[in-house]
């Protein structure tokens, strides 16, 4: 299981293999993020059958970031990745890490 953990303000998101989630303002996103910059539907994170963790921007107004990058495409998120959407930065996390 993955972690998205919001560093500001603080709350998380849990993602298990298999699972393809949006992350928006709008009440049609799975991962509902109202804060500034924050597009409607703003990108898409998946969790594949194997564990691996993605990101993809969904042509947002104002981007998503990985690591201060912006995303172009779908690209791999990693342990101690930072992700951002908006002016929402999110730490990426390993279940097994958490305390």
């Amino acid at each position: 299981m993955w972690i998205l953990r919001s560093l500001e303000p603080a709350f998380a998101f849990r993602l298990l293999p298999g699972d393809v989630r949006t992350i928006g303002r709008a009440t049609g996103a799975q991962f509902v993020v109202e804060a500034p910059l924050v597009s409607r539907v703003h990108c898409r994170v998946s969790c594949a059958s194997d564990g691996r963790l993605t990101v993809e921007d969904l042509g947002s107004t104002n981007g998503t970031y990985v690591d201060a990058r912006r995303v172009e495409g779908t690209i791999p998120l990693a342990p101690g990745t930072k992700l951002t959407v908006g002016r929402v930065g999110f730490e990426v996390v390993k279940a097994e890490e958490t305390p």
